[in-house]
């Protein structure tokens, strides 16, 4: 029997992060000099949403804008390398592109560009029929226009007699369609919708507004609050322990809302989904938020341009393997830190390239090679590490990640064949798990004796002056 899928409506924008660090004020003005070091990308809005819940949904369909510019493909390209089914509308102007310049992981600046909106037009068949076959339906409007679409509107409206209906509203998009199995506000945002007149937080009000099953209204680190027809409101806190504060909070709605209609669909009542939702955001700004999502652009052509200036950039490791895995071909992926790169990497990369077609290299960020090897290293930065892995022939891609392990990174790239190097035991390593969960296999290979970058280090180390750090 074939499963129902997950469907997404709403909003897709592209999402890019600058990371650097910043040290000193502009001499011309009183404002911080961010370096940047590396840049990476996400689906934002009603793509990140889907992307989401494809890591734990199959399947998912995602039903949005996009643009026919490079921006636009890019976004597409990043939707199905994460296991989306996109269901594209017709869009006018450019890709709505969001960059954020962090620093420590601090927002220093944010820069929007883009002017993209929906074209008004008949309901696509495939669209319809997605809508139509849904186990549930999660809307994330980012006031863009899509949820104010009369045909989709409509449609939203008949399923939502049938099956659940999660909207995630914003203040400039279009009211939910009456009947939604559940409305998910934030707290500012519920105040906007009900008039800062009205006593408390306007969960009632609106409520009876929306003809809503039930509405919550969310409160980051506070948790949530449901209202339900004729029931007392129930507050729902997060789990104890959990991260708030200074955490990145980008894309904790749409997990919470993905979790909420994933929860609803399987049968669960609101205050239940709410529960499960509450849990399931927190455990995500836990794990690193949407930065656990974000892939980092080509080693060879991190600029710090946005998207639409990068069009014609090659395409990143993730797009890759995605196509690659859609032609048929066998994709081989490893990992670590190559801090300095010598014979024994050399030979490794070459072995495991001919396992395949095609090899992806995974390099761990500084910070994890530091909770790994200690103070003084890396010897080179993660972004000079990547392109001297790229410019070698049997390198295919490079990307990088954070944490001591690739899970989360593994999680997307779905590798045919994961290469270590070493005495390792296959079934022992932590990311095994993930590579055979997604079909792959898990090859050990052996090390070539007597090299290795720590000893590299050390030597030169005592040889000499210390390494010049790049």
């Amino acid at each position: 029997m074939t499963t129902k899928p997950l469907v997404i409506v709403g909003d897709s924008i592209l999402d890019v992060d600058i990371l650097g660090s910043a040290s000193r004020l502009s001499p011309e003005a009183p404002v911080p000099v961010v370096d940047a070091e590396r840049q990476v990308q996400r689906p934002g809005g009603a793509g990140l949403a889907a992307l989401l819940a494809a890591r734990t949904e199959t399947p998912v369909v995602l039903i949005t804008g996009i643009a026919a510019d490079g921006a636009g493909r890019r976004l597409r390209d990043l939707l199905v390398a994460g296991g989306v089914s996109v269901l594209p509308l017709p869009m006018s102007g450019t890709t709505v592109t969001k960059t954020r310049i962090r620093a420590r992981g601090q927002s220093m600046l944010r820069v929007d560009r883009g002017d993209a909106a929906p074209v008004d037009g008949p309901l696509p068949v495939a669209v319809a029929q997605a809508l139509a076959g849904a186990r549930a339906i999660c809307v994330a409007d980012y006031g863009a226009g899509v949820t104010a679409l009369p045909a989709i509107r409509a449609a939203l409206t008949e399923s939502a007699a049938r099956i659940p209906v999660v909207w995630d509203p914003h203040p400039r998009g279009a009211a939910p369609v009456p009947g939604c199995a559940l409305v998910t506000p934030n707290h500012e945002e519920a105040r906007h919708f009900c008039g800062a007149a009205t006593a408390g937080d306007g969960g009632e009000v609106l409520l009876r507004n929306w003809a809503a099953g039930a509405v919550c209204i969310t409160r980051g680190a506070q948790g949530a609050r449901v209202y339900g027809p004729g029931a007392t409101a129930r507050h729902i806190g997060i789990p104890a322990g959990s991260v708030a504060g200074a955490a990145d909070v980008c894309g904790a709605g749409d997990r919470f809302a993905v979790a909420a209609a994933v929860a609803l669909g399987a049968g669960a009542d609101p205050v239940a989904a709410v529960q499960a939702a509450v849990a399931d955001a927190a455990r995500f700004v836990a794990a690193g938020g949407a930065a656990a999502v974000s892939t980092p652009l080509p080693a060879n052509g991190s600029d710090g341009l946005s998207e639409a200036d990068r069009a014609e950039d090659p395409i990143d490791a993730v797009t890759l393997a995605a196509r690659l895995r859609r032609e048929g071909r066998v994709v081989v992926a490893t990992g670590g830190c190559f801090d300095l790169l010598h014979t024994g990497h050399i030979r490794l990369l070459r072995q495991a390239r001919e396992l395949g077609d095609a090899l992806i290299v995974l390099v761990n960020s500084d910070a994890s090679v530091r909770a790994l090897k200690g103070a003084g290293r890396p010897v080179m930065r993660d972004v000079d590490r990547a392109r001297v892995l790229a410019a070698l022939a049997c390198v295919d891609g490079v990307t990088i990640f954070e944490g001591l392990t690739p899970e989360r990174l593994l999680e997307t790239l779905r590798p045919d064949i994961w290469v270590k190097g070493g005495d390792y035991v296959a079934a022992e390593l932590p990311e095994a798990d993930v590579v055979y969960r997604h079909g792959g296999e898990v090859v050990i290979l052996p090390t070539v004796a007597g090299y290795s970058s720590s000893r590299l280090i050390a030597a030169a180390s005592s040889r000499g002056p210390t390494i010049e750090r790049f």
